[in-house]
């Protein structure tokens, strides 16, 4: 099992997607919770009215994936990961068919390792607990308390929630819905989960050899691009980690925001590193996702993109087996968000924070019925590329995502075949 889950789960969500990705382009800061306000009107009086909410989102603060080696470690004490009352409420972890949570094989991975202070890597902290939480409270202002369009108490009639089996996303699915449901609910919650091998919320190198041909490839070559490879051996060497270590930028960063995330100290080094060391992470990751490259993209988070098109078909022409569905939540991982950013040309160069969630609303006109999709991203409306407005007609929306999206039959059919020349 380790040969095949536990590279991937050293490097994060990494088998979970090749970690996480982005540079800020400011002074980087420990990263905290993504805010902001979507003012976007959802009162009657709006021409717009509100059919459908999905939601996608990353966890909350966590442990890190794995410690810089040869550094000071930072003590990650199981104090930091005690949960906050208000988060609770009753759920269960079912398969996607309501059957036994399924194994997974990628926390498995994680907790065959303990950091220094006792803990496991990976893990969702207190502090990314009340992220979430504070997401849920969001939530909540926009679609029950600014409007009716949800009732105030969870009904999974009205509400569906899918996670990554990986605990960190099912227990940040959990803390959003006690946010927005106030830990209201007239039922259980169920929060769904894939086979590993079978997983669509992020990109899945495991289940789709192609994927991990294609990406494998840049991965490597990534970290021989001249400019990364000399910043690499010049931190190493300040900061003193022999030169038989495995380490890139993106694992140096992810114990560097972990660290600084939680108030722990870091080596004093990265203090003139960091905004190189956020720099040059998202040069790796975006060699490794590079839009021009379209199958890396489409392989990524292809049938995501087509399960996202579907679940609005399926709204409008009233084909739903749950007819009363208004909001999709799916709890996942920075590396679902930037390629689904990439894919509708809205990403911006920074690396998606702490609970940052990607929305895509389906609003009809009132008085024709046209469909409209409205995305916004950390609480912010976007203009998609390829759309002419920000309230985007449904088939200038189906238009930019048919680039990237693939049905589960093409996408098997990718995943399976052997290298050819589409891609290098």
């Amino acid at each position: 099992m380790k040969g095949l889950w536990g590279g991937a789960a050293a490097l994060g969500s990494a088998s979970v997607a090749f970690g996480s990705m982005l540079w800020s382009q400011q002074k980087t800061k420990p990263e905290k919770a993504a805010t902001g306000s979507n003012l976007a009107d959802t009162s009657a009086d709006s021409p717009y009215e509100l059919k459908l909410v999905q939601i996608l989102f990353r966890h909350g603060a966590r442990t890190p994936l794995k410690s810089i080696p040869d550094v000071m470690e930072a003590q990650w004490v199981p104090t930091l990961l005690e949960p906050p009352p208000h988060t609770s409420i009753d759920y269960v972890v079912t398969d996607l068919q309501g059957g036994p949570r399924p194994p997974a094989p990628i926390e498995d991975s994680y907790r065959k390792n303990i950091l220094s202070g006792g803990t496991f890597p990976g893990q969702l902290t207190t502090l990314g607990m009340q992220q979430l939480y504070e997401l849920g409270k969001r939530l909540r202002g926009r679609y029950i308390e600014e409007s009716d369009f949800l009732t105030s108490t969870f009904n999974p009639a009205e509400v569906y929630v899918r996670s990554t089996n990986i605990v960190r996303t099912i227990e940040s699915a959990k803390c959003l819905v006690a946010g927005l449901f106030q830990q209201k609910q007239k039922a259980i919650v169920p929060i769904l989960t894939s086979e590993a091998e079978s997983e669509i919320l992020y990109p899945n190198y495991h289940g789709c050899k192609m994927l991990k041909i294609l990406c494998g490839h840049r991965w490597a070559e990534s970290t021989t691009l001249p400019d990364i490879a000399a910043d690499l051996q010049s931190i190493q060497s300040e900061l003193g980690i022999a030169a038989h270590q495995k380490v890139d930028f993106i694992l140096i960063r992810d114990d560097m925001v972990a660290r600084e995330t939680h108030g722990l100290p870091c080596p004093q080094v990265l203090d003139t590193w960091r905004d190189k060391v956020e720099q040059r992470a998202v040069d790796m990751m975006c060699h490794i996702f590079e839009p021009s490259k379209r199958e890396s993209l489409q392989l990524s988070v292809g049938p995501l993109l087509h399960m996202l098109v579907d679940n609005i078909e399926e709204k409008l022409q009233g084909t739903s087996s749950e007819p009363s569905r208004k909001v999709f939540l799916y709890s996942a991982h920075d590396t679902t968000l930037i390629p689904c950013l990439l894919a509708l040309g809205i990403f911006d160069m920074r690396w998606p924070p702490y609970a940052a969630d990607l929305t895509v609303e389906l609003h009809q006109n009132r008085k024709t019925n046209e469909a409209f999709v409205k995305v916004s991203y950390v609480g912010e409306d976007q203009l998609i590329g390829g759309c002419s407005a920000v309230y985007c007609p449904l088939e200038e929306f189906k238009r930019v995502l048919s680039t990237y999206s693939l049905s589960p039959e093409d996408y098997h059919s990718h995943c399976n075949r052997t290298i050819g020349p589409t891609e290098p």
